[in-house]
Order: structure tokens, then C-alpha cells, then sequence
């Protein structure tokens, strides 16, 4: 699994691999050579701009337009959508406030902490949309007659990127060096998955430079793998690799798909893809021409993550093929259902229940 050999181009600092020859009829020798370059980038840097992959331009446009329709909806409109109370059911609208991302693992039993994490308000809104044959995590649709062909769009583009996210699964599994192609494959469904329509809303750049508010703050994602679709506003940083607490700009480059490797891809390699489980976070764009007002109000930013997880009881165990007397297995088994509700109970609260004396 040797990469030290393997040559990579670059946009700011992160990697960029180009995967046409994967779907145009390319040989075996230019699939390892993608697969090589993908797993080298994910080992070193743990952030990769994918371009010319399977989703096409205009789909790519057309996401974004639904996108900034929906959030553009008036908000008694969107919370005809809700997000169901507490962590266990991802799907539908969160308003500003309601979800607090943090690099906390979940398994600290501290309420204080938690506490502490959402005094600091992310300011972002999201609508979450997954598989129509997921009964553990139901879809929270918009009534039809609010937002007509918003569904019928979003679960294409749902089925669109997970044909991707296959391609790219396939090559992580070459690139570490495992003979079956289809390893992490048989892992995942497609069903599991989960489509995040994001819009930061413009503010002052001082809210977020004295830490009063946050557009995202950094974490690690949970599942195996995130592909992102962003505009060209930035704010998205990745955190240097060679210095812990240092976080570079990864720059807008358009069409690209930025994927990072999520917390199981980085257990089931033994720490091979990305010993960081690449950390990130969204704060100020970079470019001045992204602020105005007397107030340097931020330009609104949109993207599109997707989320790529296992099956339901997937137990996510370390390949042996990624240890060795030199390098021995860094984590103990886990259950995916389990160890998604505890990453997920520190970023959203538990529903307050009524007690009989209040109102």
C-alpha cells in the first residue's frame, strides 16, 4: 500500500483526481493508476477535489437553483417540513440554531460539555432527504402543491450521487490494495445515505470572528465517506495535516465533487485513508469581494454533502489486509446504528418532555 512513488496535482493545497478514464473505457492499468492517486490523497491530506466524474453540469446547476428555491421558501412554508425532535431521525428542515456540529466523538456523558458546545449558535439552516425505503429514517417531505418537483429532482439527484459515490468506493477499496473491488460495496446499500441541501445566511464577519456565532464548526463527518457540492462562495477550510489546529482554504473549483474520508473508511483502513478522519469547518470566505455593507456582511454560501453510509447493523471491524506486526489494529469493533446515534446526540438536543404542572 505503498504511496510515496505516486504524483498528484493540486488546487490551493488538495489533491485533485481526475476520473474519466474510470467510466470512458479506461484500461486496468488507468484505474489503479486513479485508484493509487485516490488512496494517496486520502492518506496524506484526507480531502480530494474529484472532477470529471458521473454527474453532469447542468444537474449539478439545477441542485442549486432547487436548493436556494426551498430555502428561499417563506419559513412557515419550510416548517411544513420539520426536522422530527432529538438525534435519531435525520431528515427534513433544521432552522438556524437547531443542529451544533463539534468535533466531540459523542461518547463523553457530559451534559455540561454538551451545553457548552451549543452555547455558540451555528448559522446555517439544511433540509435532509434520504432514501424513500429507509423505514429507520423516514423522509420529511414538503407538501407538493409548496414546492412542485422539488421531491421528484432531489431523489434523483440522491440516486445520481450515490452511482458515484459507487465508483468511488470501488477505487478506495484498489487503492489500499485489497483484491475485491467490491469490498466496501458490500457494505452499503445505497439506502442508508443521506442527501444535506446547506444555506448559510449572509452575516456580520465580526459575529463570526469574535466566535459568537459559526457557520460550521470543525468535525470530523461520521460515516464512510462525503461528497460535497459547493458555490463559488468558499468558507470551506480543511485542517493542515502536518500541523494540528492549522486550517487551509479549500478553494471553490467548479463541478468538482470534494470528498473526505469519514470516520468508518478511516477505522476499516486502520488509519490508512487519513489518520485525521479529515477535519474541517466552514467560517469566513477568503476573497474580499464576498463581503459588503458597512458591516462586511458575508455573502450567502449553499452546498450540497452527501453522506455516504453502511447498512443498518453493518459492524465496521479493521480489514486485516491493513495490519501488520508494524502497524496493529488501532480500534476496536464497532455497530454503525450505535455509534451513529452517539455522534449524533451531541449535535442535536433531546425533546424536552412536559412535566404535569406546565402549561
Amino acid at each position: 500500500m505503498s504511496s510515496d512513488k505516486v504524483k498528484l496535482a493540486y488546487h490551493g493545497g488538495v489533491p485533485v483526481i481526475d476520473f474519466a478514464k474510470w467510466h470512458t473505457g479506461g484500461s486496468q492499468e488507468e484505474k489503479q493508476t486513479i485508484s493509487s492517486q485516490l488512496a494517496s490523497a486520502c492518506k496524506s491530506v484526507g480531502f480530494v477535489f474529484i472532477v470529471n466524474h458521473l454527474m453532469p453540469h447542468e444537474k449539478i446547476s439545477d441542485a442549486f437553483s432547487w436548493s436556494k428555491k426551498m430555502f428561499d421558501l417563506e419559513q412557515k412554508q419550510k416548517m411544513l417540513a420539520p426536522h422530527p425532535p432529538g438525534h435519531v431521525v435525520h431528515r427534513g428542515y433544521s432552522w438556524p440554531g437547531l443542529e451544533k456540529v463539534s468535533n466531540s466523538m459523542g461518547d463523553e456523558d457530559d451534559p455540561e460539555l454538551v451545553n457548552k458546545l451549543r452555547q455558540v449558535s451555528d448559522v446555517k439552516e439544511s433540509y435532509e432527504i434520504g432514501s424513500d425505503k429507509y423505514p429507520e429514517q423516514p423522509n420529511v417531505w414538503l407538501p407538493d402543491h409548496v414546492l412542485p418537483g422539488f421531491r421528484e429532482f432531489m431523489t434523483d439527484f440522491y440516486w445520481d450521487s450515490w452511482e458515484n459515490a459507487k465508483m468511488i468506493l470501488k477505487a478506495m477499496a484498489i487503492g489500499i490494495g485489497l483484491d475485491d473491488e467490491d469490498y466496501f460495496l458490500r457494505y452499503h446499500s445505497g439506502h442508508e445515505n443521506q442527501l444535506r441541501l446547506l444555506h448559510y445566511p449572509p452575516v456580520p464577519a465580526a459575529n463570526i470572528e469574535d466566535q459568537s456565532m459559526t457557520r460550521m464548526a470543525a468535525h470530523s463527518d461520521w460515516a464512510s465517506i462525503t461528497m460535497l457540492f459547493q458555490d463559488d462562495c468558499g468558507g470551506l477550510q480543511i485542517e493542515n495535516p502536518n500541523k494540528k489546529d492549522d486550517f487551509i482554504a479549500a478553494e471553490p473549483l467548479q463541478d468538482a465533487i470534494v470528498l473526505n474520508v469519514g470516520d468508518l473508511l478511516q477505522r476499516w483502513s486502520n488509519g490508512y485513508l487519513s489518520l485525521i478522519s479529515a477535519y474541517h469547518l466552514v467560517t469566513l470566505p477568503p476573497r474580499q469581494d464576498r463581503f459588503s455593507g458597512d458591516e462586511n456582511w458575508t455573502r450567502a454560501r449553499y452546498s450540497i454533502p452527501y453522506f455516504v453510509g453502511p447498512k443498518e447493523k453493518a459492524v465496521i471491524e479493521t480489514i486485516q489486509e491493513c495490519v501488520s506486526d508494524t502497524n496493529p489494529a488501532k480500534y476496536k469493533p464497532i455497530k454503525w446504528d450505535e455509534y451513529r446515534l452517539m455522534r449524533g446526540s451531541m449535535q442535536y438536543e433531546a425533546p424536552k418532555t412536559s412535566g404535569a404542572c406546565e402549561a
